[in-house]
């Protein structure tokens, strides 16, 4: 039986699973696998939702409601985090401490036929996964205006996004801030980057070209795919290698990709991203797939324009 309806999907994906079956073996790696895979599809059925299938290392669930998925999105991500804590305990897994979640959600008309769900929807929510950092959930606006206004508050713009496969771009927004290095973190780390005014641009440059990005131009994503913001054509680099956002009146990088994303200050310290985030300041150079030190990686230079440092100083009494 064949039914049409508008429905709110939802993919879930485990990050760090691949390397499970490396580290633990077979038969561990499936039973750590498993059993997560079972606790989000819990989730799922706690919001009323239906799990459509599971996909190995993930799971592809709908709603009827766009809040229920929300609230289940929100649900997978505590079982998750309290699922890798307790790897640390005497006894559990190690391979629990290496997972992360990414969620998409996209919502419009399903058709639902043979047990499995087709559409628009169903494309767009599967290929949000792409553009998610670790413990990220990305969904679109038709499912950000199912939501009360207090659930709303929680998610933040990341603008058009251009998702694999499809000529339309899509108004995205995540859940949250980073779960990676954070902005306070990074002022922490990196000095005060909070006391000084906002910046104004950002200048990309890789091989030829030259880019010049304003705030109101973000995300930009860094990749290999033609329909790449910033597209870098380099075999180590995936197709969505990272994501540019302007968050918190900073710009902030994080890496999407496999192989990893480094970025070098203009002081010499390189961060490591591996799904994680950072604040970009004065200028360096990002490293996506090896690390600027390595002649082999596709490196492109930063810096961050804050265009008052520019313009010549009066002197006091002048003034």
């Amino acid at each position: 039986m064949t039914r049409i309806s508008d429905r709110t999907v939802l993919f879930a994906d485990l990050r760090g699973s691949t390397a499970l079956f490396e580290t633990l073996g077979n038969a561990e790696a499936t039973s750590v696998v498993t059993h997560c895979v079972q606790a989000l599809g819990g989730a799922v059925t706690s919001y009323e939702g239906s799990v459509v299938k599971t996909l190995g290392d993930g799971l592809m669930a709908v709603f009827d409601e766009a809040v229920q998925a929300v609230q289940a999105a929100m649900l997978m991500h505590e079982v998750l985090e309290g699922m890798v804590s307790r790897g640390s305990e005497r006894g559990a897994s190690s391979g629990l401490r290496a997972l992360r979640l990414q969620v998409g959600l996209a919502r419009g008309e399903v058709v639902e036929m043979a047990g499995d769900c087709f559409g628009d929807a169903v494309n767009v929510a599967a290929r949000l996964l792409d553009h998610a950092g670790d413990n990220e959930t990305l969904l679109t606006v038709e499912v950000l205006q199912g939501l009360p206004l207090d659930l709303r508050s929680r998610f933040r713009s990341l603008d058009r996004l251009v998702l694999r496969g499809r000529a339309e771009p899509v108004q995205v927004h995540v859940m949250g801030g980073r779960r990676g290095v954070s902005s306070d973190m990074a002022a922490t780390q990196f000095g005060d980057v909070g006391s000084v005014s906002e910046p104004d641009g950002l200048r990309l440059m890789w091989a030829d070209q030259l880019r010049l990005f304003a705030s109101q131009q973000t995300p930009v994503v860094l990749g290999r795919s033609p329909q790449a913001t910033f597209c870098v054509d380099d075999g180590r680099v995936s197709r969505s290698h990272a994501r540019v956002d302007w968050h918190s009146g900073s710009f902030q990088i994080t890496d999407l990709s496999y192989n990893g994303t480094y970025v070098r200050f203009n002081d010499g310290e390189i961060v490591s991203l591996r799904r994680g985030s950072c604040t970009l300041h004065g200028s360096g150079t990002i490293g996506l797939g090896g690390t600027p030190t390595d002649p082999g990686s596709a490196c492109v230079s930063f810096d961050v324009l804050r265009f008052a440092d520019t313009q010549p100083q009066v002197p006091l009494e002048l003034r």
